[in-house]
């Protein structure tokens, strides 16, 4: 250990070749570790803890990034020298990264065949949502993704609004197919009765549009239900 390091804990008191900011820039981000990646998010320690010190506190509570992601703010703010920006900074970070996956598949336009094709997809993202979300995936004739929306509407305890919604996406992308997902928050991805209404309302509405609904999927826990795998269309 430096010198100068022994005398602060400060980030840029240390040799260049140690900070993790120059690091990144000089060798590439997939050569840094964890801590020092949320270091350079958090960007500053406090008095006697660099960001980096902080960063292992945190690390060492949470685990993985995944974790940090699901946390609620409360849990956040025990920690001494995280207000509500850098909270706010490391939270949409992770956010990015879960987004990065979904945006990079609508660019490839993979071909579905299977439900674990679209777990695989959107369960990174999902399954730790805090709310329940509605999503759909836009096919063409050969099953290749055109777009994945996300509904507003709420959830399927508002049905009507998202089917016409969804329907209104699909025709003005000339959508022959759907594939429908959302997640239940609880972990537990087995359909209530609303669920079971829901797929049976889209599933009538996409006969008289003529657009295919092929599956509704309900993503959980690591775990999903697939009303398609179930017979249940």
């Amino acid at each position: 250990m430096s010198k100068t390091r022994k005398h602060s804990n400060a980030i840029n008191s240390w040799p260049q070749q140690d900070r993790p900011r120059e690091k990144l820039l000089r060798n590439g981000e997939h050569t840094l570790s964890d801590s020092e990646l949320l270091a350079i998010i958090l960007r500053t320690g406090i008095k006697g803890q660099s960001a980096l010190d902080l960063a292992r506190i945190i690390l060492l509570e949470f685990k993985t990034f995944r974790n940090m992601g699901h946390t609620d703010i409360c849990k956040w703010k025990e920690f001494k020298g995280l207000g509500t920006a850098k909270i706010a900074q490391i939270k949409a970070a992770i956010e990015i990264g879960r987004r990065f996956r979904e945006s990079g598949i609508k660019e490839i336009r993979p071909k579905i065949g299977f439900s674990e094709e679209v777990v695989k997809i959107l369960m990174p993202r999902m399954r730790d949502l805090k709310n329940e979300v509605f999503k759909a995936l836009l096919l063409n004739s050969q099953n290749r993704i055109i777009d994945i929306i996300e509904i507003e509407s709420g959830t399927v305890n508002q049905a009507f609004p998202i089917i016409r919604e969804i329907f209104q996406k699909a025709l003005q992308d000339f959508a022959a197919r759907i594939i429908c997902v959302h997640n239940h928050p609880s972990g537990n991805p087995q359909p209530s009765s609303k669920d079971k209404e829901f797929t049976q309302e889209l599933v009538q509405a996409g006969k008289v549009l003529m657009i295919d609904i092929l599956d509704h999927i309900i993503i959980g826990d690591n775990s999903f239900f697939s009303f398609a795998d179930e017979g249940l269309l």
